[in-house]
């Protein structure tokens, strides 16, 4: 039986005399930084920013780090341009017209076309999109990774991490082609995305590769869609309080979406429904 991710995060031994922690995450396939929460060290007052910085942004994603100081300043927060740029960034979000790059770019890397343009998406499988959100904790922040199937909406796989590092994307990616493998893979031109590993591992399992134009929200709208789905309807809700309590609230949450939730935009249909016709 297929162990879940939190099932194998389980079976890490801490103090084990012989295998260290970072070989048990190795031979269970994890990313040993998704194991521990660790707060970001912020004050109480960085905290609550960022949580009205993430709000803000989830609903205003062309908002950059002037307009949202004034409007912090405006709410009657005492803040500069040089923190809220600060706390963006902590929080994996640039201010770059007009969608948050959670993913930086990569430099150098091989440039991939957008394949998309004009595409029609006629059955499931045909494309998947991958992309990185935010997560708020109760004194800290993590992220969220997300694989999606563009016909159906259907969340094919998904990962958590406290770091940016490639390595909770491989996890989700290698959970969705043991599943299957779509036509055309696209995502934006984050070094995450763009590392020879991630695009390897598409190669390898010949799946044609299509990235976004750098700054344009609309090349990946679908998983954008998504991400405010999943803020508005079960991030902002729960307040959770460590990691661990969040992937079980975004699991359940995911097994919702896809199996339950009716889709005004699938004629109030599910997307698992859709996906798997």
């Amino acid at each position: 039986m297929d162990l879940t991710v939190e099932e194998r995060r389980g079976l890490v031994e801490a103090g084990h005399e012989k295998i260290s922690v970072g070989r048990q995450c190795e031979l269970l396939g994890i990313s040993r930084s998704g194991l521990y929460y660790k707060a970001t060290g912020e004050n109480g007052y960085n905290l609550q920013l960022m949580r009205l910085i993430d709000e803000y942004y989830t609903r205003y994603p062309f908002y950059g780090v002037r307009r949202l100081t004034e409007w912090l300043r405006n709410g009657g927060y005492k803040v500069n341009h040089k923190r809220v740029k600060r706390l963006m960034r902590e929080m994996g979000l640039y201010a770059i017209y007009p969608k948050p790059r959670l993913s930086k770019g990569g430099e150098g890397h091989k440039k991939y076309p957008y394949l998309l343009k004009g595409l029609m998406i006629g059955y499931p499988n045909q494309v998947w999109s991958a992309d990185i959100t935010y997560i708020r904790l109760n004194q800290g922040n993590m992220y969220l990774m997300a694989i999606m199937d563009w016909y159906s909406r259907y969340v094919v796989s998904w990962s958590t991490s406290i770091t940016l590092d490639v390595g909770f994307c491989l996890e989700a990616l290698d959970r969705a082609i043991g599943k299957g493998c779509p036509e055309i893979f696209n995502t934006d031109q984050g070094s995450q995305f763009t590392s020879d590993v991630f695009t390897g591992k598409l190669d390898g399992a010949g799946i044609r590769i299509s990235m976004d134009g750098k700054g344009r929200v609309f090349d990946n709208i679908f998983i954008e869609r998504l991400w405010r789905s999943v803020k508005y309807e079960e991030v902002y809700l729960k307040d959770y309080k460590t990691v661990r309590e969040a992937e079980s609230g975004i699991r359940k949450y995911f097994e919702f979406y896809n199996n339950e939730r009716l889709h005004q935009s699938l004629e109030y249909k599910t997307p698992a429904t859709l996906h798997f016709q």
